[in-house]
């Protein structure tokens, strides 16, 4: 079984960024916009700071406390979207429960939202309209396919999970590459059947361990989003990476795989928003 490493991609975006900023009048800057002291977000903020900075681009975080009021956290993320210096945004959610999600979701420049969370990009994403920036985690996935050589056109995907996030705009990105997609959840009656059939299976449900090598048809290549934290503590995917030898012929591991690449898609993003400015 030959297994996807994150690092590998992740070069290989580097380059492209490389190319593309080297075109570009200015040094692009990425706005972290983080609300309150959520572990995962500062682990993700963390791990994006020093891939924007391993890219060679600028980077801004801007911390707001997790009381803070709607009206307020508006008024400052007004000032940060309106800012030209701003290339880039990256909102990490969710937001506390006073602030209206969906506001700033309507309220995010199109231009400046790197991650996909804006009307706009989401149904330029469904258009099939590759001029607006899908979410980065599913376009990372994609990234890998195209990294390895593993084409899409008139293969069977299934894609486990439906969210925002992930699935939905996911099977959106597989349908532009011709895939031929099913989408499943934790509640579709045979899901194992509906894995089985897979050529390319992508578990993105966010359930540590929920898949293994039964899910699993021969020679699959298997694309794991998830990232959980396992009964001994451990950092773990939505597939048990263990009982795939012998049936998957490749597979993403967790840690190391998918993620890795989302920084990097989101630096690729910075980039090209620059570009079109």
């Amino acid at each position: 079984m030959k297994i996807l490493k994150g690092a590998e991609v992740s070069a290989k975006i580097k380059e492209e960024v490389a190319q593309i900023a080297a075109g570009l009048q200015e040094v692009p800057k990425l706005a972290i916009i983080r609300v309150g002291e959520n572990p995962d977000d500062m682990s993700y903020e963390r791990g994006a700071t020093k891939k924007m900075e391993a890219f060679g681009l600028r980077v801004e975080s801007y911390h707001f406390p997790a009381d803070i009021s709607d009206g307020e956290f508006k008024e400052e993320f007004q000032k940060i979207n309106g800012d030209a210096d701003v290339t880039g945004i990256l909102m990490l959610r969710p937001l506390p429960k006073q602030i209206c999600e969906k506001d700033i979701e309507r309220m995010i420049d199109p231009k400046k939202d790197l991650d996909g969370i804006s009307p706009e990009n989401i149904a330029k994403v469904f258009a099939g309209d590759s001029s607006g920036f899908a979410p980065c985690t599913a376009e990372a996935v994609m990234e890998v396919l195209r990294a390895n050589e593993i084409l899409v056109e008139g293969k069977r995907v299934t894609v486990v999970g439906r969210s925002m996030v992930v699935g939905k705009p996911l099977a959106m990105l597989m349908l532009k590459a011709n895939g031929t997609v099913t989408m499943c959840h934790t509640r579709t009656r045979d899901l194992k059947g509906a894995c089985q059939n897979a050529e390319i299976l992508v578990a993105a449900a966010g359930k540590a361990k929920m898949l293994n090598g039964d899910y699993v048809g021969q020679d699959a290549v298997v694309l794991d989003v998830g990232i959980n934290v396992d009964e001994d503590g451990k950092l773990c995917g939505d597939v048990d990476f263990g009982s795939l030898e012998g049936k998957a012929a490749a597979a993403t591991p967790v840690p190391g795989g998918v993620g890795a690449v989302t920084t990097a898609v989101l630096a690729k993003h910075l980039v090209q928003a620059a570009q079109r400015r």
